[in-house]
């Protein structure tokens, strides 16, 4: 069954859903543009690991149930057990745990020299809210936009506090970035809306070379339909995040008019 959003599709960005859809889709990218692109370049899918404490993860607690075995079917003088007061119920706790965290993204290298032409990032919940998600990709951010790389840096989620442009204050659920490294600081921003297809654009290379067209839409409904989202997906609660009251009732009338909603 096809994705029945005409864009992004809100329900794919559920915390549930998002660490498959991101790994797919980094993939479909590759798998789209590497046959294009040879045999001069060649696209590596590479990880980025660091440890973090995320309050929004699970995390391992007292549980809340008596430490230790009952004694209440036990014959206690037969056991010669002294049977001390009742302690004061503890309290149910969390305490922090490291997590080790893994994000995929692109490179694209020039197999001559296996120079890094283009990095290509998908977003993640972590890199958009403070912490050391965040720091931990602004850091690589801004070691690319110093360089002679090109960035493109892909933005499919509605909550969390975008990526950093300067000037124009730009608000909308979703944007595309392709900083090109000899026309920096300027840059090629493609803010688009829930209700909006996502915008196609074309892969940065080397001047000259020819740069092919990232579609980025058929991709996103090609992972949709190939790992059978549609099957984990229930229509009619509300999509996690929620969407604004305007985005929701759009989204209400597109869900009915498909039958996927009464």
């Amino acid at each position: 069954m096809p994705s029945p959003f005409p864009g992004m599709n809100p329900y794919l960005e559920n915390p549930q859903l998002w660490a498959e859809v991101h790994s797919r889709f980094i993939v479909a990218i590759a798998d789209e543009i590497a046959p294009q692109l040879r045999p001069q370049y060649r696209v590596a899918v590479e990880k980025r690991v660091y440890q973090m404490i995320d309050e929004n993860s699970i995390l391992v607690g007292i549980p809340d149930v008596i430490i230790g075995r009952s004694l209440a079917n036990t014959d206690k003088d037969a056991l010669n057990i002294a049977v001390a007061s009742p302690l004061t119920k503890p309290v149910s706790v969390n305490v922090p745990m490291l997590e080790e965290v893994r994000e995929g993204y692109l490179e694209v290298r020039e197999v001559r020299t296996g120079e890094v032409v283009t990095a290509i990032e998908v977003l993640s919940p972590k890199n958009k809210r403070s912490g050391e998600g965040r720091k931990v990709y602004e850091n690589k951010r801004q070691q690319v936009l110093s360089s002679l790389t090109h960035l493109v840096e892909i933005d499919l989620l509605r909550n969390g506090e975008p990526m950093p442009i300067l000037g124009k204050q730009i608000q909308s659920d979703y944007r595309i970035l392709v900083s090109r490294s000899d026309l920096r600081p300027k840059a090629e921003l493609y803010p688009f809306e829930l209700s909006e297809p996502i915008p196609a654009f074309l892969l940065p290379l080397r001047r000259g070379d020819t740069e092919p067209v990232v579609d980025l839409q058929v991709l996103i409904h090609g992972v949709y339909d190939r790992a059978g989202f549609d099957l984990a997906i229930d229509y009619t609660r509300e999509p996690v995040p929620a969407l604004e009251e305007a985005d929701a009732m759009w989204a209400n009338g597109l869900l009915q008019q498909q039958g996927l909603r009464s």
